[in-house]
């Protein structure tokens, strides 16, 4: 269970307003919450009180990770780049259908993509939310020109799709990686993300989907040596360390 909780200079009113949103009850009515959506001073935050020596998780596009893949990321030499086909698309359309808490999709940005954001967890659309209004407030013009090319959806991705009418040049999925039996090994975000959101039932439809709705390509991010979303063989695919990107072609309807 999770629970709505904030510092004391927020009055019940406008924690209830994030409350009534998330569909989640504020702390005060809660006494058994394993997890807090939690707003501070500085950002809104997702903290685990099953273990409270795991740090809170929250969106971020000021500093941190964001601000060094902004600065020393690789620019368009950088694998997720190379997917999306930022060699031979200028500045192309990306629809983002798995958001999370928007790393990929701010770094595509900031090589100039338009990019759509879909989350349907409202909770995890809040973190995303606030870690926007952040940026639009740090008055960073660099991190503002960015922001402007991203547009988060609250929206089921798989509804998003099918009333889809313009297509845009890239369908990017990045389905919640599958948790390992070992929980020390699954990152402390992503478990989280399975207790607050739920595995990803859905990843298979949508790669189904996305191929009659991109111009140009889909890609799928995988763990290196996991096996490809629905079994279907890429028609090229791009390898890391310890990330994979298969690439799909959309499939043309013949009239």
């Amino acid at each position: 269970m999770i629970a709505v909780n904030g510092d004391q200079i927020f009055s019940n009113d406008e924690l209830r307003t994030l409350a009534d949103f998330c569909q989640i009850p504020l702390a005060s009515t809660s006494s058994k919450a394993d997890y807090y959506l939690y707003k501070t001073e500085q950002h809104l935050e997702l903290r685990s009180l099953k273990d409270k020596k795991i740090g809170a998780v929250y969106a971020d596009f000021i500093g941190g990770k964001a601000q060094h893949r902004r600065l020393q990321g690789g620019g368009k030499g950088q694998h997720i780049a190379k997917a999306i086909g930022l060699h031979k698309i200028k500045q192309p359309s990306v629809v983002d259908l798995t958001a999370g808490l928007g790393r990929d999709a701010f770094v595509l940005a900031s090589l100039g993509c338009q990019v759509t954001m879909l989350e349907r967890s409202a909770i995890i659309y809040s973190l995303l939310n606030d870690a926007i209004q952040r940026a639009y407030q740090s008055e960073n013009a660099e991190i503002i020109q960015i922001i402007n090319r991203m547009q988060l959806i609250y929206e089921n991705s798989l509804n998003y799709l099918d009333k889809l009418q313009t297509k845009p040049d890239v369908i990017y999925i990045d389905p919640m990686f599958p948790e390992r039996q070992k929980s020390a090994q699954v990152k402390k975000e992503m478990r989280f993300f399975h207790d607050i959101a739920g595995k990803d039932m859905d990843s298979h439809e949508l790669l189904k989907l996305a191929k009659s709705k991109a111009k140009k390509r889909i890609v799928v991010k995988r763990p290196r040596l996991a096996e490809p979303l629905n079994n279907e063989t890429a028609n090229f695919v791009i390898t890391g360390k310890s990330t994979r990107y298969d690439i799909y072609l959309p499939v043309i309807k013949k009239i």
